[in-house]
């Protein structure tokens, strides 16, 4: 199953609110988001790794959430469709931000190559979670959890009030747990390529 056949059945198995195919079909014929890359030089910076990238933190989302100790003692318990939303399009803030460059860079030899790259070009620039959680309510609402839990996802890694982000992540657990899952996707599964 490719990426893009994955993508679609979480999508459509899960995400039944007032919107959502009207969202999915931006998503598929307006954005840029299937060949999107994540990032311009570290993770999922190739065509497709924005697409890739969001399905790697829907399963490490699921994982996360599937713990135990995260279930019975910190409680957290969500719907499939709230952790379909939170995962899969927590990172739709990087359509159409992405445009294809190069740049020069030393060979094993020393010699200067030119390579393709990406380039971050931003033409809607109102930040990172908080212009997903923008992009996502011009189609369909989010509950207050999951918009937090998009916003805040970067966590404190982000450029973020430390404040702000620890208080979002003691009221809006989801939040943490998406944060936590980015991460894992990030740095674990992807890393720098």
């Amino acid at each position: 199953m490719t990426h893009l056949e994955r993508f679609k059945e979480i999508y459509h198995a899960n995400i039944k609110r007032e919107g959502a195919d009207k969202f999915f079909d931006y998503l598929m014929s307006t954005s840029d988001f299937v060949t999107a890359p994540a990032s311009t030089r570290f993770h999922g910076a190739y065509e497709g790794g924005l697409l890739e990238h969001s399905l790697n933190v829907y399963d490490c989302l699921v994982d996360y959430l599937e713990r135990k100790r995260v279930k019975d003692v910190y409680g957290m318990a969500y719907t499939p469709e709230s952790i379909a939303i939170a995962a899969l399009l927590h990172d739709v803030c990087k359509t159409g931000c992405y445009k294809k460059g190069t740049r020069n860079v030393k060979d094993a030899n020393g010699v200067w190559q030119t390579v393709p790259t990406y380039e971050f070009d931003d033409k809607l620039p109102y930040g990172h979670g908080e212009k997903s959680v923008y992009i996502i309510s011009g189609y369909m609402k989010l509950t207050r959890e999951e918009a937090f839990a998009i916003r805040y996802h970067m966590g404190f890694s982000g450029t973020e009030d430390a404040r702000n982000v620890s208080a979002a992540f003691e009221m809006f657990p989801l939040a943490f747990a998406l944060s936590v899952a980015d991460s894992e996707a990030t740095f674990f599964i992807e890393g720098k390529r």
